[in-house]
């Protein structure tokens, strides 16, 4: 059956505005989206000043990143699924509280130990707040304008999020040092906490099924190891045995996780969700854009830096362009998707994407580039939230509020997978090579074919082209 997620706009009584209580009830899930982002990007500019403070060799402090995207990671699937059954708002608020005590554990660290335990820490409550806070957006808005609206102010709020940190991070390092990034973070937590017990509903499935433990250890030891794998792949290549060794055994792992599932009387992933078109198509869109795009501004950031000498704060405000027009986006994308629907928009965005990624392969030596590269690379991140937004309600349109926590986890484990493979993937093409100039070049090419193809099989899988409406279908794969 089609869903259309243009429909409930002209269906009697379909809500196309928010209530103060909506607005309010959106402001602290996106506090808390914003929150998370934040903390993606905020520690980034701060680690040369971090390392020698603690006592962190230069190579360990890629842990101060890995130790944050581990847990936050590896466990958005089961946590997504842990709040269906017991409750999103309670392991949300878990989640806050948990955040905020490690930021604080992370603003006094006294040694690495202590420092590595409050990232994972925050981790750990963001991988709680992330799958909860979008689940409860889905389940709070319905389909149509009004969720359409909430994931674009969502989308926009994380863009911006990621944006911000980069800028304030370099502020703040300079002005109060890097543990005025944590304690920026610990703020947050206890500003959003309190507002959330009194606003957010609270939402789980009418049934209490057990949890499936078997699904569970297997799902979140392959992600854990994959993840690990491919961050340390990062800064060593993958050359390294335990590389190789640890994305072998987590790829084992989730194959294992399938054969679990197709076999378990209460799965903790309903194998037939992940063979809707619009759940397996949408979340290769996810996977690509946002991958691709963390790849373009890791090395647009090595080219700012080290090709055209930019300071920190210099390449933080090329950044910050792309966010107030993210914002821009984020603001029209709603509308965009009611006129032409979700499929149509993902497919769109992912071009644009590839196309204004391709239009950085002009960037050289001259100093007229950064204009070229501030350009482009605002403009690609203008089709890259459409693409977030439109990824995110084609995965969700269509699923039932009981499994509305299991779709957003995927939406979420894809995001976190997304922003991690890109970089080891495609981004130390940019760092092994000789020429780091020609480097970045083949990273921009490989990054643009890949976005165009990804494009052209969405399109294909989810059957947008001529004659099909932009609604967002339910059915399987291999269903006509």
């Amino acid at each position: 059956m089609a869903i259309d997620t243009k429909s409930p706009a002209a269906a009697p009584g379909g809500r196309t505005t928010l209530s103060p209580r909506d607005r309010l009830v959106l402001f602290v899930l996106c506090a808390a989206q914003f929150m998370v982002a934040l903390d993606f990007s905020v520690l980034n500019v701060a680690l040369p000043v971090l390392g020698p403070d603690l006592g962190m060799s230069p190579s360990a402090l890629q842990w101060a990143v890995t130790a944050f995207a581990l847990p936050s990671g590896g466990f958005l699937l089961l946590f997504g699924r842990v709040g269906d059954l017991y409750g999103r708002r309670r392991l949300f608020l878990a989640g806050l509280a948990l955040f905020g005590v490690a930021s604080v554990l992370a603003t006094f660290a006294w040694d690495p130990a202590s420092f590595l335990a409050g990232r994972a820490l925050q981790g750990l409550g963001a991988a709680a707040i992330v799958p909860t806070g979008m689940s409860l957006l889905t389940t709070t808005f319905p389909e149509g304008p009004a969720r359409d609206r909430a994931l674009g102010v969502s989308g926009t709020v994380l863009s911006l999020g990621f944006t911000f940190g980069m800028v304030a991070g370099g502020v703040m390092t300079d002005a109060l040092g890097w543990r005025s990034t944590m304690g920026l973070l610990a703020v947050f937590a206890l500003l959003v906490l309190p507002l959330a017990p009194g606003l957010l509903p609270e939402s789980r499935t009418p049934e209490r099924p057990r949890l499936d433990v078997p699904g569970a250890i297997t799902v979140t030891g392959g992600l854990l190891a994959v993840i690990y794998a491919l961050s340390t792949a990062a800064e060593r290549g993958f050359g390294g045995a335990d590389v190789i060794g640890t994305l072998v055994v987590g790829l084992a792992l989730l194959v294992a996780f399938v054969r679990v599932e197709s076999r378990a009387k209460e799965p903790l992933v309903s194998l037939p969700m992940l063979r809707r078109r619009t759940v397996a198509w949408g979340n290769l869109g996810g996977l690509v854009t946002f991958s691709m795009m963390s790849t373009v501004v890791f090395v647009l950031t090595l080219y700012l830096q080290e090709t055209l000498r930019l300071s920190a704060f210099e390449t933080g405000l090329v950044f910050g362009t792309q966010g107030v027009l993210s914002a821009v986006a984020g603001t029209y994308a709603p509308r965009v998707i009611g006129r032409f629907g979700a499929r149509r928009t993902l497919v769109a965005s992912l071009v644009g994407q590839g196309v204004l990624t391709a239009a950085l392969l002009g960037i050289g030596e001259a100093g007229w580039s950064v204009w070229l590269a501030v350009a482009a690379v605002s403009l690609a991140s203008m089709c890259h939230l459409g693409a977030i937004i439109s990824y995110g309600l084609t995965v969700t349109s269509g699923v039932p509020d009981h499994e509305q926590g299991l779709a957003t986890g995927l939406v979420t484990s894809t995001q976190q997978v997304g922003i991690t493979v890109g970089i080891p993937l495609l981004g130390v093409l940019a760092t092994t090579s000789g020429d780091l100039l020609a480097g970045v070049h083949l990273v921009l090419a490989l990054d643009t074919a890949i976005v165009l193809a990804a494009a052209l099989l969405v399109a294909v899988g989810l059957r947008v082209g001529r004659g099909a409406s932009g609604a967002v279908e339910a059915q399987p794969l291999g269903s006509r």
